[in-house]
């Protein structure tokens, strides 16, 4: 069984779109969260996981703009929560309210959370995957970092696929992975996308320029 596993769309359509042209077939896709955020299509890429039904877990900024607040965030942060709730319908601001911090999906081999198993805020970076993370699970998939990596153990994989987005790898490119439940092996991906796009529609939604010009380097 392969698996497309998606994380931190953050209001990127085009990104978003190109992935998903660009994805092989799966038998499933999941996302570890922040569907929403900083660019400018938040209710796009909301609708977009709906109709492909794909299990999600809460981001940060889902969380943020599901409840009005930017607790801490920098004011690219706030800005694109201010954007998300002006554009998001109630129902869609309820779907976001409504998703979980953690999923375990195909009869629980494999666990979602956004940023840590026992903080979802919490940036786990690569230097911090270990065996020690998995529970009873065969593979943690976890985002929140933007940063793409995987680590195979004995025990099972733990992965992040990296953003859609807004990479912040110093790649450029959308990120994602393949996951093949039959080996537990993990393929990651990185597709371009026309940033250019993006940013002209940060400059035309008033969003602050740095959230697109950031995305020519991977930032």
């Amino acid at each position: 069984m392969r698996v497309g596993v998606l994380s931190d769309v953050h209001s990127n359509r085009v990104a978003f779109e190109t992935v998903l042209d660009d994805m092989p077939d799966v038998d499933a896709l999941i996302c570890a969260g922040d569907v929403v955020g900083y660019n400018p299509w938040p209710a796009e890429c909301v609708e977009l996981v709906r109709e492909r039904e794909i299990p999600t877990v809460m981001g940060n900024h889902d969380r943020a703009v599901a409840s009005g607040t930017a607790f801490r965030f920098n004011r690219m942060a706030k800005a694109g929560v201010e954007h998300a709730r002006e554009r998001l319908t109630d129902e869609q601001l309820e779907w976001l309210d409504g998703l979980p911090t953690e999923r375990r999906e195909f009869d629980g081999r494999v666990k979602i959370v956004h940023g840590h198993p026992d903080d979802p805020d919490h940036y786990t970076m690569p230097d911090e995957f270990s065996a020690d993370l998995l529970d009873d699970e065969e593979v943690l998939v976890m985002g929140h970092t933007h940063v793409q990596y995987h680590e195979e153990y004995a025990e099972g994989v733990v992965m992040n696929p990296g953003s859609v987005g807004q990479p912040r790898d110093g790649d450029p490119k959308a990120a994602y992975a393949l996951l093949d439940l039959d080996d537990l092996s993990v393929e990651e991906r990185r597709v371009e996308y026309d940033v250019a796009a993006v940013q002209n529609a940060v400059r035309e939604a008033g969003l602050p320029e740095k959230i697109g010009s950031r995305l020519k380097y991977g930032k």
